[in-house]
This record gives structure tokens, sequence and C-alpha cells, in this order.
């Protein structure tokens, strides 16, 4: 494929051999790459700080067919969270939100809106800091939409009739919903209205508008949160438990 620039946010890196680090990068053109960065441990490494994680960078680097790590040429930062990745709170979420990127995003596969929905957390948790869980449930939300995983909350799967806006919902198996009047009266996960109404409020807002408006409602989208974790290990394979995630296997 010859010499690639791309616009990139820096996920994270690994060590390799003495002065090398393993990068991984989510490009708006490109999706999921991994490079070397020779060099990068070094004191005088060309890349300097802009393979910090979080960091919105241009990319540049070298691509051989059948090669899995490219070679990275060279890192222009654009902007960087250095002082937001100071938080704990900041790291430890978006680390994990990192985490299921790679579990969920197959590589080599451009995505502009997955990129953009990113860029656009990264964003509203740097403005709203305290709103960080929420800002993560959204992130889970568009990420099982963008990916074709996220179920339809808003019709009975059974009747096919509209749940009302108030109404509860009981979840199945495939995390579809099935109305009251459908329901057996057995034990399982419902749905709240409240939880429905949070939920479509993510879908038509943006990251910032949403985590402006979802001020009050944290306990919420963290039980929200919770069932789209479920659908996210049935996605990926792995158990998402939250900030951290258990592979399955090997």
């Amino acid at each position: 494929m010859g010499l690639i620039e791309t616009e990139s946010l820096v996920l994270r890196s690994y060590n390799l051999a003495e002065a090398d680090r393993i990068v991984l990068f989510l490009t708006s053109d490109h999706g999921l790459v991994r490079g070397v960065a020779k060099g990068a441990k070094r004191l005088k490494s060309k890349f300097g700080s802009s393979l910090e994680p979080f960091s919105i960078v241009k990319l540049t680097y070298f691509q051989k067919d059948s090669v899995e790590l490219v070679s990275i040429q060279n890192v222009e930062l654009f902007q960087s969270y250095f002082e937001l990745s100071a938080d704990p709170l900041f790291l430890q979420k978006f680390a994990y939100l990192g985490d299921l990127l790679t579990s969920i995003t197959p590589p080599d596969d451009p995505n502009h809106d997955l990129y953009r929905m990113v860029k656009a957390c990264l964003d509203a948790a740097a403005k709203m800091p305290s709103q960080i869980d929420n800002i993560g449930m959204y992130f889970e939300l568009w990420l099982l939409r963008l990916g074709g995983y996220l179920p339809d909350w808003r019709t009975c799967e059974k009747c096919r009739n509209e749940i009302d806006a108030s109404e509860a919902g009981a979840l199945q198996q495939n995390f579809q919903l099935i109305c009251t009047n459908c329901k057996r009266p057995t034990g399982g996960t419902m749905i709240t209205g409240e939880m429905r109404r949070l939920f479509a409020q993510a879908l038509r807002s943006a990251p910032i508008a949403f985590a402006e408006s979802s001020g009050d409602s944290v306990e919420t989208a963290r039980e929200i949160s919770m069932v789209l974790r479920r659908i996210l290990s049935q996605a990926s394979g792995k158990n998402i438990v939250g900030e951290r995630s258990l592979v399955i296997g090997n």
C-alpha cells in the first residue's frame, strides 16, 4: 500500500526490544492500525510526547501487503489530553473504552463515524469530567450501534407494538424487549421507562449534549451500562466487566 498519512487517535503502546515501541492507533481513514515506532524509547526520539495515550495526531506510516505491523515514519501532535489523562478516573475509564474498541472493531476496517464518535467523547470528557460515567455509557451504546449489535427497545419483540414511553419492558436473551402484556409472570431483568428514555436520548444526541442533559441520571446510566456490557461480552467473546476486561480462553 505504500506511504499513508491520516489523522489518528493514540490508544496505547507497548515496549518492543530496547528502544522501540508498538503503538495502536484508531485512524480516521483506515480503522485500527498497529505499528512499530523505532527509537521511540530513546531520550531524543523524534516522536517526543506524540505517542501518549489519547493524543490526536497526524500519523504517517508505511505498510507492506501481508505484514501486520506497519512502520511508523512520523507522528505530528495535533491535540493532547495529557492533563486530563493524569486523572486516574479518566485514565481508567478510557483505557477500558480503548479495550472495547480493540475487542469489537476489526483491524484495518475504516469507519469514519466510529472515529468521530470516539473523538467527540474525548472532547466531552475534557469539558465535563464529572460526567465521565454517562459519557462512558454513551460510548458503549454507540460502539454497539455502529457495529450493528444494538437492540431496538422501542417495540415489543413478541406483539410488535410500540412500548409506551413510561412502560417497562422485559429483557430477553437476545437483549430485545417484550411489553408487560406479553411478559410471563417470571423473573428476569426489567428495563424501566427511565432507562429506555435515557437510551433513546443517547441515540439522538451528540456526546457533549448528552453529558449536559443527563447529569441527574447517573444511576440510570450505570444500570444501562450493565446491560450494554452483557451485549458487548456476547459480541466480543470476552467477559466485559467495566474498567477491566477479562478474556475468556486464550
